[in-house]
């Protein structure tokens, strides 16, 4: 029984606290898109979309309307391409980035995902293409995001592709220079991607799910911070037991839409992500969460152990609420989409070795982050080592979206627009790991791998 109270709390949550449904994601299936004639797959791959897809914005609009509800994005995701692409006789894979672009226009989405390739253990011929055509790809389009999944628990660290995404980024950078970088704002490496993701840059459809399904993003950072504020000074059970009633909430409110949403469309549901995916808006910062503890700033002392909390407390709300709750679901912490973080990161009181650290226990990891345009390949390299690491050894997801901005340097300020948000430039550590990096092959998996 749904009480007064309740409705008008939600309510509130919607009106005063930041509450949206960040996306509605439909994924689809490509794989029957795969011809060895590369006009005829981008033909299929555009068609298929746009089938599939017509509708999506105007039924998420409709949702919106009837329910009250904010939804800020309608995004697609497709089978990663490198598999689609694997049978066509081309060796430049831009031509399916501008058909998945053409498709996204045409049905008025966000973003389209899926430009990706599987490289944990090693890269196929295909594999290969892709990487390579990712600076052009993401230069050429508008929508197109691109994600590599690089490691995981199971096989290890592929070194031999995390060695060349530290020149893919240089690369993408350099090619959208006259937008800062914004290219790398699409592009994201991955240890143990989520097959379910439906958030950017990160989401594909994994080989393992549906024809097609609709997935749902729901983030709330207002609304936890607006309930942390009712317990000042009460101990921290308390502030764990708050966050998990908060997070309940917050994916009720999921459900009720991505089942809408799938019976509108009449596509099977798949998951909720229930993700504190924060914006450059006030009153909606991981960073002011972390504050509400009782941290001066987020990256003082504490701050990792917070986080840990609040990614615990949001994981169990979450999962009381609905039994599909999936992707990446927990708290985010880009530095340039959090107005918090981008205040910390300004005044120097975090930086990317504490982010690292933080990175342990979120959801994601590295993310947003701008960094001097003259940094090495080999550092981002190391810095992408770093965090398949700690996603690979400690059995989680972790993630790298670094943005080396030309022309910047350390203190400048980049501005993306949007959701994306603005950032400082970040400093970055200038010694050398160039001789570990350039030994490549693979880093293997951890002996926890060895479960069956």
């Amino acid at each position: 029984m749904i009480t007064d109270l309740e409705v008008l709390e939600t309510i509130r949550m919607f009106q005063e606290q930041h509450l949206d449904v960040r996306t509605i994601t439909m994924g689809i299936n490509l794989m029957d898109c795969a011809d060895e004639n590369p006009e005829r797959a981008c033909t299929k791959i555009y068609d298929k979309i746009t089938r599939y897809a017509e509708n999506l914005v105007s039924v998420g609009e409709q949702i919106s309307k009837d329910y009250q509800v904010p939804i800020i994005n309608k995004r697609i995701s497709v089978t990663p391409i490198s598999i689609i692409a694997a049978a066509s006789k081309v060796d430049n894979y831009v031509c399916f980035a501008k058909a998945m672009d053409a498709a996204a226009k045409a049905c008025g989405v966000n973003f389209i995902g899926g430009f990706s390739a599987l490289v944990n253990k090693g890269c196929t011929h295909s594999d290969e293409k892709l990487m390579a055509s990712i600076p052009e790809s993401l230069a050429q389009t508008d929508f197109v995001c691109s994600s590599l999944n690089l490691a995981s628990s199971r096989t290890g660290i592929n070194m031999d592709a995390v060695r060349s995404m530290g020149r893919i980024i240089l690369e993408t950078a350099e090619l959208t220079k006259d937008r800062d970088a914004i290219g790398c704002a699409k592009l994201v490496v991955f240890a143990n991607a989520p097959e379910d993701n439906p958030f950017m840059a990160g989401s594909f459809l994994g080989p393992g799910e549906p024809e097609c399904e609709i997935n749902v993003g729901i983030s709330g950072p207002g609304v936890i911070k607006s309930a942390l504020e009712t317990v000042r000074g009460q101990d921290l059970g308390v502030v764990a037991e708050t966050i998990k009633k908060s997070a309940f909430k917050i994916t009720r409110v999921g459900e009720l839409v991505a089942r809408e949403a799938s019976r509108r469309l009449n596509v099977p549901f798949g998951i909720i992500d229930l993700s504190l995916a924060p914006t450059p808006a006030i009153g909606d910062s991981i960073a002011r969460i972390l504050e509400e503890f009782g941290l001066e700033d987020c990256g003082a002392w504490g701050t990792t152990a917070a986080l840990a909390m609040l990614n615990d407390a949001v994981k169990k709300g979450g999962t009381m609420a609905s039994s599909f709750v999936g992707g990446l679901s927990g708290a985010f912490i880009p530095v340039s989409e959090d107005e918090g973080m981008i205040d910390v990161a300004k005044r120097g009181a975090i930086n990317l070795e504490k982010l690292e650290a933080m990175t342990c226990v979120c959801s994601v990891g590295l993310d947003m982050v701008a960094i001097p345009g003259d940094t090495p390949a080999e550092i981002i390299s190391g810095i992408i080592a770093d965090e398949m690491a700690i996603g690979t050894f400690n059995n989680k997801t972790t993630a790298v979206r670094v943005i080396p901005v030309p022309g910047k340097g350390v203190g400048d300020m980049v501005h993306f627009g949007g959701l994306l948000g603005s950032a400082p430039i970040m400093h970055v550590n200038p010694s050398s790991c160039k001789a570990f990096i350039d030994r490549g092959g693979r880093i293997p998996a951890p002996i926890h791998s060895m479960k069956n």
